[in-house]
């Protein structure tokens, strides 16, 4: 397959409208397209065409089980495709457009295969101005999980997009750089319009706390139980995984560089603060060396988390070592993706 690129500017995205009418011509013909959100890139196709969500998961490698998201327009579009409730309107108006995705009972017009044989379906209003129009021409609902192979970290570039997708879909928009640079939150909406968070993501759980009573799924944090179903995507055992092993340290500075001193790896990765940067490259030189930000700025950290697991993938490292993250606010989010990178890799250091 010949993949078409397109360069296009969120900020003038008049100038590019043929481009993104093409783009909607591709979908509506159950074609892909990868295109960028505020979030992550994502891989797209019509969600109400069987075919197109099973070229989806034949692009990606991914298990037909693991559910797709389906991305609207508008908030209220939701109607053609789900069962809401008051609940939903009241996330929408505080959150939508913008990087939520909600769990709903499907209706008839959203395929299984699109379902992941589920008889719900995610639904997400994103807020880019290239994403809300491609979804707008389209005029039907886009399926789009994120657009990498199954399992790797996820594409904030349109470079990350053409490593993994060039020759698999027919066209890329190249939107630049993705603000957020991780997935969206979700959460599944119950019968009695309590919450359950199923993926953490910008918009915290004391944020959806003060619209509606929310739990918190055991697969965020643990372990997905053996035979237990996916109910959104990023629930997978491993995920977000580079190619060599990520090991995530918890402890001080002091005891982190003195573990990474004992295993005398030949090539390894460290991924640091911007704040401990001189220090581990003092102790550690023959390890290479790349910040995820300032300690205390969880946003810049999960803006670069998968650049930098991508960056590092190209070096053929015998292991990466990550420090664990907290877990408050977005930093659950962090922590969510790391865990799932790491394959729930964690060392506990404790200074003796």
């Amino acid at each position: 397959m010949t993949t078409e690129i397109v360069i296009v500017d969120p900020e003038k995205i008049e100038s590019s409208e043929n481009d993104i009418k093409n783009a909607a011509e591709i979908i509506k013909s159950g074609g892909l397209v990868a295109f960028p959100t505020e979030t992550v890139y994502g891989l797209g196709g019509d969600g109400t065409n069987p075919d197109a969500a099973r070229k989806i998961y034949s692009a990606k490698g991914r298990p037909s089980d693991n559910p797709l998201i389906i991305h609207i327009a508008n908030p209220s579009d939701a109607e053609k495709y789900t069962f809401t409730n008051e609940t939903y309107y009241k996330l929408a108006e505080r959150f939508m457009p913008g990087p939520l995705t909600v769990v709903m009972k499907a209706k008839d017009s959203v395929p299984k295969e699109t379902r992941g044989g589920l008889d719900t379906v995610a639904v997400r209003c994103p807020s880019h101005p290239v994403a809300h129009r491609l979804i707008e021409l389209s005029d039907r609902p886009i399926a789009a999980p994120s657009a990498n192979l199954s399992g790797s970290p996820s594409p904030t570039s349109a470079h990350h997009v053409i490593d993994d997708m060039q020759g698999r879909v027919d066209m890329i928009i190249d939107g630049g750089d993705c603000e957020i640079g991780l997935e969206s939150t979700i959460v599944k909406l119950e019968d009695d319009g309590s919450l359950l968070l199923l993926r953490p993501g910008r918009i915290t759980l004391s944020e959806l706390a003060c619209v509606a009573q929310i739990s918190v799924a055991d697969a965020v944090t643990d372990r997905l139980r053996e035979g237990e179903v996916a109910l959104s995507p990023g629930m997978k055992y491993r995920h977000y995984a580079p190619s060599a092993p990520l090991v995530l340290l918890d402890g001080e500075l002091s005891c982190v560089i003195e573990y990474i001193k004992s295993k005398k790896h030949e090539k390894a990765a460290i991924l640091c603060y911007t704040d401990d940067k001189i220090r581990v490259a003092e102790n550690l030189p023959d390890a290479d060396i790349y910040v995820l930000g300032a300690r205390d700025n969880i946003n810049e950290q999960a803006h670069h988390l998968f650049s930098i697991l991508r960056d590092a993938d190209k070096q053929s490292y015998d292991i990466i070592y990550a420090p664990l993250p907290s877990m408050d606010g977005v930093g659950l989010a962090l922590y969510n993706r790391m865990i799932r990178a790491a394959a729930h890799t964690v060392i506990k250091l404790r200074q003796e």
